[in-house]
């Protein structure tokens, strides 16, 4: 089979890049995550690291999602978490949020990504967050991390 002189079969289209608010998707179960912050933030992101390994993964509204890399912002004590490869963690100096908004705008700035999904319930952080930045619910992600734990 011939192949086509100007695709590059190594050459991927980027994917989305993925990013978590960390404290706002352990939070949304109440499972006694404050009891251990660090200990719900690290198991939350070896999750997130199946999630970074699956590709492919039906997104928010059903849709195929092509996930490029997964981006965590963690804060406060939940910072001693410890973190798995394949997950980009950002350790917020201050609060989340802002991390979170300064993050996307880096990510939506840039021309090698497939797009950026954000992952919080946070009305305000919405609120903030770039034109050009999809936003969903914590609901999806857990939901989805859980399909892919089986």
């Amino acid at each position: 089979m011939a192949q086509d002189p100007e695709h590059d079969p190594e050459e991927q289209d980027p994917g989305v890049h993925v990013v978590v608010d960390v404290a706002n998707a352990v939070g949304s179960r109440p499972d006694g995550w404050w009891r251990d912050r660090a200990g719900a933030t690290t198991r939350l992101l070896a999750q997130l690291a199946r999630l970074a390994a699956a590709g492919a993964v039906d997104g928010p509204g059903g849709e195929r999602l092509a996930v490029g890399r997964v981006h965590a912002v963690v804060e406060g004590r939940a910072r001693s978490a410890r973190v798995p490869a394949g997950v980009d963690v950002v350790l917020a100096e201050a609060d989340g949020d802002s991390a979170v908004v300064v993050l996307a705008e880096q990510l939506v700035g840039r021309s090698d990504t497939g797009g950026v999904l954000v992952v919080t319930a946070d009305r305000g952080l919405r609120e903030r967050l770039p034109a050009g930045a999809a936003v969903s619910g914590p609901g999806w992600l857990r939901s989805l991390l859980d399909r892919l734990g089986e």
